[in-house]
């Protein structure tokens, strides 16, 4: 049984670890296009 609870608190950890970094450092490009006059919406 504490072999089982290891593997989900390590499994928690990484799924946490991967959710902050792909939350802060992975940023989505906006495709939404603002015009010409380069009004800085992107």
């Amino acid at each position: 049984m504490n072999i089982l609870q290891n593997i989900l608190v390590f499994l928690t950890f990484g799924l946490a670890i991967s959710f902050l970094i792909k939350k802060f450092f992975y940023k989505k490009k906006s495709k939404k296009a603002c015009g010409t006059d380069n009004c800085g919406c992107s």
